[in-house]
C-alpha cells in the first residue's frame, strides 16, 4: 500500500514491482512474500479475463535467497512451554506493562496478570501434539473427530483431504474442552458459531513468558516433525502425519534422523577401543555382531 497506493493493477509495471522489491533489501523474506502476493493477485485477475496472464509484472523478477526458518524446540523449551500454558490457564501470565505510558504506575500489581483462554491454550497444545497447521486446528469441527480411531478427518486442507492423527495426549486435550452449544468448532471463538480467528495475542504472551524468542506458531509443527525424525520413525511416516503431498517436502527433516548414525559410530568406536586395549581376537566382534560387513 505505501508503494502503490490506489494505483490500478493495470498501471503497475514490472519496473514498479522491481523497485518495490528492492526497498526490502534488508528483509528478503518480506520482499519475496510481497512479490508472491502481487503475482497471486495478478493471476487471480487473469483467471477472470481482467488482465493478460503473460503480462504479470512480478514475472521474471529474481527472488532474494532466503535462509531456512525452521526452528525446533529443545526439551527445556518444551518444558517451559508446558509450564507457561499451565500457569496461563490458572493463575495467569504477568501482564507486560509499558512503564513509560501515562498512568502505568497506578495499575494495581494484582491486576497485572492475564488468563490465557482455555481454547487458545488447547489449540497451542494440539499444534505441538499433532504437527497440524494453525488453520487446520482452528477450523476443525467436532463432527470431524473420531475419538475411537483417534483421528480428526479434515474434508479439506492445504493438501486436500487429510487425517490428523491424535495421540493419547492430544485426545486428553480434546476431552478436557467444553462443547459450546451452537458452535460446531473445537476451538470456539468469541463470535457465536465461529472458530477462534487467530492465536497471535495469546501466543505472544506465552512465548514471552516461556522465553521462546523468535519461535513462531508454525515452528511447533517443525518441532513435532523433528522429534519424530530424531526417533528414527522414518520420513514416509512423518510425511503422512504432517499431511505432505510430496516426499521432498518431508526431506528437510532427514538430517535430524541421527539414530542410525549414532548406532554406527558407537559400533565403530567400540571396535576401535577393543582393538586399542589389546582385545585380541575380539577386535572386530562388535562390528560383526551389528552387520559391519555392509
Amino acid at each position: 500500500m505505501p508503494v502503490f497506493g490506489s494505483k490500478r493493477i493495470l498501471d503497475v509495471s514490472r519496473a514498479d514491482v522491481a523497485r518495490m522489491h528492492g526497498k526490502f533489501l534488508n528483509s528478503p523474506y518480506q520482499a519475496n512474500r510481497a512479490l508472491a502476493f502481487i503475482s497471486a493477485v495478478w493471476n487471480w485477475a487473469a483467471k477472470r479475463d481482467e488482465v493478460a496472464l503473460a503480462n504479470n509484472p512480478a514475472k521474471g523478477i529474481e527472488r532474494y535467497p532466503e535462509k531456512k526458518r525452521e526452528r525446533f524446540l529443545t526439551t527445556d523449551e518444551l518444558a517451559r512451554l508446558g509450564t507457561t500454558l499451565a500457569k496461563g490457564e490458572t493463575v495467569g501470565l504477568p501482564w507486560l506493562v509499558d512503564e513509560t505510558a501515562p498512568g502505568a504506575k497506578h495499575v494495581p500489581i494484582e491486576n497485572r496478570r492475564t488468563i490465557v483462554d482455555p481454547f487458545a491454550a488447547a489449540a497451542i497444545r494440539l499444534l505441538i501434539l499433532t504437527g497440524a497447521r494453525v488453520r487446520e486446528i482452528l477450523d476443525a469441527q467436532w463432527k470431524q473427530v473420531d475419538i475411537e480411531r483417534g483421528v480428526i478427518f479434515l474434508a479439506d486442507s492445504k493438501t486436500g483431504k487429510k487425517p490428523i492423527y491424535l495421540s493419547a495426549a492430544a485426545l486428553a486435550v480434546l476431552e478436557a474442552l467444553p462443547r459450546i452449544e451452537g458452535n460446531p468448532y473445537i476451538i470456539a471463538g468469541a463470535k457465536d458459531g465461529a472458530p477462534r480467528a487467530d492465536l497471535q495475542r495469546p501466543w505472544a504472551a506465552v512465548k514471552r513468558v516461556a522465553e521462546l524468542d523468535g519461535v513462531r506458531l508454525h515452528d511447533l509443527r517443525h518441532s513435532f516433525a523433528s522429534i519424530g525424525a530424531g526417533a528414527s520413525m522414518g520420513l514416509p511416516i512423518i510425511g503422512k502425519l504432517l499431511g505432505h503431498s510430496q516426499a521432498s517436502t518431508t526431506h528437510r527433516y532427514a538430517h535430524l534422523d541421527a539414530d542410525p548414525l549414532r548406532r554406527a559410530v558407537d559400533t565403530i568406536g567400540a571396535t576401535i577401543t577393543a582393538a586399542m586395549e589389546g582385545n585380541k581376537g575380539g577386535d572386530l566382534a562388535p562390528l560383526r555382531k551389528s552387520g559391519g560387513n555392509q
